[in-house]
């Protein structure tokens, strides 16, 4: 009732902030200076005893109050919004004030002003501004609670975490009509508490409890520093409730400064590996890459732009992006420059399966290292009628650039292989592991460059993984379509997979590939379940069919070969394989002649080509 009388009059008055805040303080000052004189002489000698002709005095001090003000910027700060440091700011301006106007009065001797009220008008000043800055908040957000409670769309939330995070996320989310019920902590110390006025209701187990849910409509996750499987637990226990579940900025976006902490975002595939960060050996990693000119294939794509993200950190002297799609090259160039505006640039449009513009680039940059990302590698696209595509791409493209790059005397050559490329039953898998082969046949034939080879599997929201598929079928209404309910596959997320591949470059010699630590496998079936709970929805609402398997895709995944050797290497996350299969002699140049042909084979000729070069490669029948 309050508000909705005060709200016109103070929209017109928002028009002359600073005025308007200006006289409402000098009355406030006012109006504390007589409590300072009541508290001082109490009411009978205040009413009898107290000297009119300190009136003058007062309004000096107004004055000096208000010029302070002023200065430091308070009436800017709009009062239904008021904070901490708003209090703070108020209380420099009554020490200051409060000072230099006792300092005058005292100097000037021109009226008798009880010292007591000197020294205590600033403590009353300040108590009296800022309860009226209080008051106006608090109508304010009581006037919008109401609003928010009375309207079925309102959102009220459930807070999983009573930290620093918890905290400022419930000032933040307030003001944008939320209401928080409360907060859950497994921290035995906060039950009880309050946080920014909200309740500790207990551990995050008595999500279990409907009467801690009822009423709620959102979870919202407030751990951006907790453990990968600290957050997966809680998760797990969020998508049992059916609600929908919401979480903070991870604390590398919120270090990054890519985001708020108030600004929620859905929860996100890799929020459910319950993965913890991967630690890198910074001082390894800026001795390989400070100072070095880099050279990316694919640099536009999800594995090559984070590459170079990653990269970037590490102060090359030039990073050069190489990408055939102008757009992709775009907007990771877009990207780049704005994280990193001091770093040298190199933007290329080029194909990998052109030598010539591969060895003019080599002998043009000089890079030190490469990385070649450029790859085919969605499944059934690259069976049957794309099958030639992907061996020129992915083998021939791969021949090349390892070509170019001895040629060029580059000292490191990192291809980026696939857990696919273990006994393959599919095209591009094979065309992966005869890219691994390429690698090899130029270990020994460029002993000046080391060639070395990262193998991992799915990466979370790359252009070929099926999590923005599901994502997509969740936000029409179903139904999520996965091929077999007992298919699996190994994932990480992308900056997780850029980082180790960077490791794995500082430590390998020629000749080796790296095998990473996927974690176990996962459901493909479970992912898309526990996608579809956490965003408020059950199975009996979005469906989830099974389509079958695809062409040449298979129920597993592996990362090694049945006759790979694994070693240990320093980093916990990388396994050591040594790189085995030789290449045939002329079986490159046979495809390179293929190339120059009008007519190309049918897809069962090449893959019996491949089958020759890669003799694990059993395509699934």
């Amino acid at each position: 009732m309050i508000w909705t009388r005060l709200a016109p009059l103070l929209d017109r008055l928002r028009a002359h902030r600073t005025a308007s805040v200006l006289a409402a303080d000098a009355g406030l000052i006012a109006l504390a200076w007589h409590a300072t004189y009541l508290f001082r002489m109490g009411v009978e000698r205040w009413l009898h005893e107290r000297p009119s002709y300190d009136n003058g005095v007062l309004l000096g001090v107004i004055v000096v109050y208000s010029t302070v003000s002023w200065a430091l910027g308070v009436p800017k700060a709009a009062w239904r919004y008021v904070s901490f440091q708003e209090i703070s700011r108020l209380g420099w301006v009554c020490v200051g004030a409060g000072l230099a106007s006792a300092v005058v009065v005292l100097m000037a001797q021109l009226v008798e002003i009880p010292r007591a009220v000197l020294a205590l008008h600033p403590v009353f000043a300040l108590i009296t501004l800022s309860l009226a800055r209080m008051f106006l908040r608090m109508a304010h957000e009581h006037a919008r609670a109401r609003t928010r409670g009375g309207d079925a769309t309102g959102q009220h939330a459930l807070v999983l975490g009573a930290g620093a995070a918890g905290k400022l996320l419930i000032a933040g989310i307030q003001h944008r009509g939320w209401t928080v019920h409360g907060l859950l902590d497994d921290d035995v110390r906060k039950h009880g508490a309050r946080v920014s006025g909200v309740p500790v209701l207990g551990g995050v187990e008595r999500l279990k409890e409907a009467e801690v849910v009822d009423g709620v409509t959102h979870l919202i996750l407030a751990m951006p520093s907790a453990s990968g499987p600290q957050r997966k637990r809680v998760l797990d226990l969020a998508a049992e409730t059916g609600l929908p579940v919401v979480t903070v900025p991870s604390a590398d976006e919120l270090r990054e400064g890519r985001s708020r902490i108030d600004r929620v975002r859905d929860i996100e595939p890799e929020d459910l590996l319950g993965r913890d960060k991967v630690q890198l050996d910074e001082s390894a990693l800026s001795s390989l890459i400070s100072g070095e000119v880099v050279l990316v294939t694919g640099a536009g794509g999800s594995i090559g732009s984070e590459l170079c993200r990653q990269i970037a950190r590490f102060g090359p002297t030039r990073l050069v992006l190489f990408e055939l799609s102008e757009f992709a090259l775009y907007q990771v160039e877009q990207d780049l420059s704005e994280r990193f505006p001091h770093l040298p640039l190199v933007r290329l449009v080029g194909d990998v399966k052109d030598l010539p513009t591969l060895r003019r680039v080599m002998a043009q940059q000089s890079p030190g290292l490469v990385f070649h990302a450029a790859a085919y590698k969605h499944v059934p696209l690259m069976e049957d009628e794309n099958a030639w595509m992907a061996i020129r791409n992915n083998t021939l493209g791969t021949y090349q650039v390892a070509q170019a790059a001895a040629e060029a005397g580059v000292r490191r050559f990192v291809l980026i292989s696939t857990d696919k490329a273990v006994n393959p039953t599919n095209v591009m898998g094979a065309t992966k592991r005869a890219a691994e082969m390429v690698v090899s046949h130029w270990t020994a034939q460029a002993p000046g460059t080391r060639f070395m080879a990262v193998r991992f599997g799915n990466v979370l929201g790359s252009s070929g993984s099926v999590i923005p598929k599901f994502k997509e079928q969740i936000a029409k209404g179903g139904p999520v379509t996965v091929t077999h309910p007992e298919i699996t596959r190994f994932f990480m997320t992308i900056p997780e997979a850029s980082q180790l591949v960077l490791q794995a470059a500082a430590l390998a010699d020629s000749g080796q590939v790296f095998v990473m630590d996927m974690g176990q496998p996962i459901k493909i079936a479970d992912l898309a379940r526990e996608m579809i709970h956490l965003s408020g929805h059950t199975e009996a609402e979005i469906p989830i069919v099974f389509s079958g398997l695809r062409p040449g895709e298979k129920l597993y995944e592996e990362l090694l070969a049945d006759a790979d050797q694994t070693l240990p290497t320093p980093h916990p996350r990388l396994r050591l394989a040594r790189l085995n299969g030789e290449l045939p002699t002329g079986w490159i140049d046979e495809m390179l002649a293929l190339a120059r042909q009008e007519d190309l084979p049918p897809p069962a000729q090449l893959r019996q080509r491949l089958h020759t070069l890669v003799p694990e490669y059993a395509p699934r029948q």
